[in-house]
């Protein structure tokens, strides 16, 4: 049975999101991880599951 493991709390303002240059889309920067979005939700969405893996939720 797996254990139940208490994820740390992480402000959104940790989290750079910009548009990006020549592209379609938004692109969100945290702790070494990179992802994209075509919307600035989408990009923060898929954030929160990168660091999700770290121990880390955004709030």
């Amino acid at each position: 049975m797996a254990k139940k493991v208490e994820l740390k709390k992480m402000s959104r303002s940790a989290v750079k999101v910009f548009k990006i240059k020549n592209r379609r889309g938004y692109a969100a920067i945290c702790m070494d991880n990179l992802t994209e979005g075509a919307s600035v939700d989408m990009a923060l969405a898929r954030m929160n599951k990168a660091v999700k893996r770290m121990g880390y939720v955004i709030v």
